[in-house]
């Protein structure tokens, strides 16, 4: 083995020590408890910062089952069919040992304007298999007409998004789906020196290799006090492999729609919020997260040029909101 080979092994292990550490500090911290007093500080992140125009309904318990037998939740508008409209599908990826309602605000947010949200209720999502079985489980419902999404849901429109491993799970899913699955969206997705120690599917890797990404597009969404998911890496990716949002960003092929920010001050959990912190590992809370999230997914999926514009390369909003640091974007309107 070379030496420049042993010092590369050295960094990566060196930052998989570091990132080891600092989550078990973040994760024996007391919660913040308190309320958010977020403002968003941006015209198109304030438009889907706030509820949608559907009140939501819920469905727990009710649905099964994906190829590993886990029972999905689904959360979507409760007016389906009042305008003969289709709503698009976004599938979620749980965090590692968490469950689809530590994620409900969110998800409840994103189906007020106007989706069909299901999130398996498995605990190790990081291939995307469950989460592509869910969008196949959608589209036959929207077959069934005993379904309540019958006709309902429109299945050629389709996200993925998932926390931490689930945002393996989200590329995974993407670059798996052969084009039934349009974009993902990652928050809080670990660098890849950990992915190895995530808890497997039996026989199946979760470590994605960005290259293989040639279609669809892709956001990347962390936190800057998140040490699972930091914003940039001691040597170009090329070197030690994607361990940052900008590792991943850079190693993604330069044709692919792609950005990516950090939200400032925000932990590994915030994105868990009611909408404030209940949890360990938050800061603040799911409120930073909303408007862009949403807007990424009308732009991507319900073709909303007012949501586009925040993605912008040189122009949009994230780019310049006060909110976020590390961006970048490929973006073209």
């Amino acid at each position: 083995m070379s030496q420049q080979s042993t010092r590369q092994r050295s960094r990566v292990h060196a930052i998989a020590v570091a990132v080891a550490l600092s989550y078990a500090a973040i994760s024996g911290a007391t919660p913040a408890w308190a309320a958010p007093d977020y403002q968003p500080a941006g015209t198109v992140e304030a438009t889907y910062y706030q509820a949608g125009p559907h009140p939501v309904a819920t469905r727990t318990g009710t649905d099964c089952c994906t190829s590993t037998r886990d029972g999905y939740d689904i959360w979507y508008p409760a007016d389906l069919g009042a305008t003969g409209a289709r709503y698009p599908i976004i599938t979620w990826g749980d965090g590692t040992d968490a469950h689809p309602r530590q994620y409900d605000y969110l998800l409840s947010h994103l189906a007020s304007w106007g989706f069909v949200v299901i999130a398996p209720d498995m605990t190790s999502t990081g291939t995307g298999a469950q989460m592509l079985d869910a969008v196949t489980y959608l589209t036959e419902q929207d077959r069934d007409p005993a379904s309540v999404f019958y006709e309902k849901v429109d299945t050629r429109s389709a996200g993925a998004m998932g926390h931490s491993q689930g945002g393996l799970g989200a590329l995974n899913a993407l670059a798996r789906s052969r084009g039934a699955i349009t974009t993902a969206v990652t928050v809080e997705m670990p660098l890849q020196a950990l992915c190895k120690a995530l808890p497997l599917v039996p026989g199946q890797d979760i470590c994605i290799d960005p290259t293989t990404l040639t279609s669809g597009s892709v956001l990347l969404v962390n936190a800057t006090a998140d040490p699972i998911s930091p914003s940039n890496q001691p040597a170009p990716q090329q070197q030690i492999g994607p361990q940052s949002m900008q590792g991943y960003y850079d190693a993604m092929p330069a044709g692919l729609p792609k950005a990516k920010a950090a939200l400032i001050g925000a932990n590994h959990n915030d994105i868990q919020g009611q909408p404030g912190c209940t949890n360990y590992g938050c800061t603040a809370g799911v409120d930073g997260y909303l408007g862009y999230l949403t807007a990424w997914f009308m732009d991507r999926l319900r073709g909303d040029s007012h949501a586009r514009s925040a993605f912008a390369s040189g122009t949009g909003e994230i780019l310049r909101n006060a909110h976020w640091a590390d961006q970048a974007s490929n973006i073209t309107n």
